[in-house]
């Protein structure tokens, strides 16, 4: 299906989520979500606050956007290159590291959200046409609800049959240290005040990656 063949109301409805989306990107900066008023979003994007609660619960519920289309991304991209096992988890945390470059204020601002919630949060469904907005050319996988915890499972499984993982790390243990790596690395470089997140990436890839696989250059 193509654009075009949306109702026109489906769209528009589509389109201002994405458009507040984007604005919430934009004011958000280098600052904290925390602190990124609710009437600037509605602002920037040209809509009501009534209608943003037609489309959202809570201002809270852009960032769970934001994880849900950041994700569906690395997901794709990890397909397109037919990534798998370390590689595959390395793409995700490269990415990772990137974008706290870009939005510095994006992952602490999702540690804290997740901290108060006590839970990962279930990702929100989309619509066909803002799969079709937002993910050009993937609608297959645009469709479907991105699983950070399904992901580091399967590829911990493939690190497992490709001989990468270390013996004596159980696979369920690998992917606690992958969710404590994705956000804990972030805070470290932040302790550190070093801004190299990948850096301290490695560090924690490296504790349960067979010495012989990594990226040591001994």
């Amino acid at each position: 299906m193509e654009l075009h063949d949306i109702p026109l109301r489906e769209l528009k409805k589509a389109k201002t989520k994405v458009a507040l989306y984007e604005s919430t990107l934009t004011l958000l900066g280098r600052g904290m979500f925390r602190d990124v008023m609710l009437d600037d979003i509605c602002r920037m994007a040209g809509i009501s606050r009534v209608t943003f609660f037609n489309l959202f619960r809570k201002k809270e519920d852009l960032l769970v956007y934001f994880m849900r289309l950041w994700l569906t991304w690395r997901i794709i991209e990890i397909g397109q290159q037919r990534l798998r096992g370390f590689a595959a988890i390395r793409h995700l945390f490269a990415q990772a590291a990137r974008q706290t470059e870009e939005y510095p204020g994006i992952m602490p601002s999702l540690i804290a959200f997740l901290s108060e919630m006590n839970m990962h949060p279930c990702m929100p469904e989309l619509s066909l046409a803002e799969v079709l907005l937002l993910f050009p050319g993937h609608d297959e996988e645009g469709m479907v609800s991105p699983d950070m915890f399904a992901l580091f499972h399967r590829c911990v499984l493939e690190a497992a049959e490709d001989g990468t993982l270390r013996q004596s790390i159980p696979p369920e243990h690998a992917v606690q240290c992958l969710f404590t790596a994705f956000y804990g690395a972030f805070l470290t470089s932040q302790l550190y005040a070093d801004s190299d997140v990948m850096a301290f990436y490695e560090v924690q890839l490296r504790l349960i990656e067979e010495p012989s696989h990594g990226n040591d250059k001994e």
